[in-house]
């Protein structure tokens, strides 16, 4: 697969406090994706991700389904250059924003 992007994703529901940033990273490291995931402080979490646009589409194909416990109502994907910062796919624990 040829042709890096990257994508800023927004996923709502309950997705906080039943190990939804685990199963991203997971997902996304067995992609090869760069990028984190971290919780934000209204109750959404946000991942950035950075590879192959094919790879990233499965990712939130993934994101929209989540772990056993969580319930995700509404997946959001923002589209950008990459920025080629991340080494590899992470979580982010101390990151909220607005």
């Amino acid at each position: 697969m040829t042709g890096r992007s990257a994508a800023d994703i927004i996923v709502e529901g309950r997705v906080q406090g039943v190990g939804y940033r685990d199963f991203a990273q997971r997902r996304a490291q067995r992609l090869g994706l760069a990028g984190y995931v971290s919780n934000l402080k209204d109750g959404r979490v946000r991942a950035r991700a950075e590879g192959p646009r094919a790879l990233i589409e499965e990712f939130v194909r993934e994101l929209e389904k989540g772990p056993p416990l969580s319930q995700v109502a509404h997946v959001t994907v923002q589209w950008m250059p990459p920025t080629d910062q991340f080494a590899d796919f992470g979580i982010r624990y101390t990151e909220f924003e607005p």
